[in-house]
């Protein structure tokens, strides 16, 4: 019999392995990674039912960062973002390819051009449940994401290409456009065990 308060580890399971043959398969194509790689994000965040709540909960003055998997080749990341009511992320870049998927709650997205002085904000996108995003520095590499709601966290799920919080990456001020490097790290100290198939656990579908 199987526990429904229990995560459902083997979807997030399934999908690290999805995206690991997927880039042992497409290599350096990053066009051909995040097309193919939104399918699978999107196909993870339509059901919520597997995100350990260790990793789902929110700090009240600031967003938090939670390592989910690292592929040990650091190809790939995979992190869960939980912002409070009103948080937001500074104004800040990735250098590498990146997929945004919401799990729960909306974010807005805002993107910029970098250019002398202010960052120029271009797109801005309300993300809803389910949607997902991509940057990287040939589709637009720089924005800034907010929790759109006032009154509950929201959370998503991102995939890097490559251990996203040791990467040395930019913010940047938005009155000068002045660049400020910095690595992000991560908030937890401990990763969810995707391997112990000892315990009762629902199926992924």
């Amino acid at each position: 019999m199987t526990d429904p308060t229990l995560p459902n580890l083997p979807r997030l399971r399934g999908f690290i392995g999805d995206v690991t043959r997927l880039v042992e398969r497409l290599g350096d194509d990053e066009a051909a990674i995040l097309d193919a790689g939104r399918g699978l994000l999107a196909g993870l965040v339509a059901v919520d039912d597997w995100l350990p709540d260790a990793y789902a909960q929110p700090d009240p003055l600031h967003y938090r960062q939670y390592l989910l998997h690292c592929d040990p080749h650091k190809r790939f990341s995979v992190v869960s973002f939980v912002w409070g009511p009103g948080q937001r992320t500074p104004i800040h870049d990735h250098t590498v390819w990146g997929l945004v998927g919401v799990l729960r709650g909306a974010e807005h997205s805002q993107r910029y051009d970098l250019r002398d002085g202010p960052p120029i904000p271009t797109a801005a996108d309300l993300l809803p449940v389910g949607s997902v995003e991509a940057v990287s520095p040939r589709l637009g590499d720089v924005h800034a994401i907010s929790n759109a709601l006032t009154d509950r966290p929201s959370i998503s799920i991102h995939v890097y290409g490559g251990n996203i919080g040791a990467i040395r990456r930019s913010v940047f001020d938005p009155l000068t456009g002045e660049r400020r490097p910095f690595i992000s790290g991560y908030a937890n100290s401990a990763l969810p065990n995707l391997w112990d198939r000892s315990k009762p656990v629902p199926q992924a579908a």
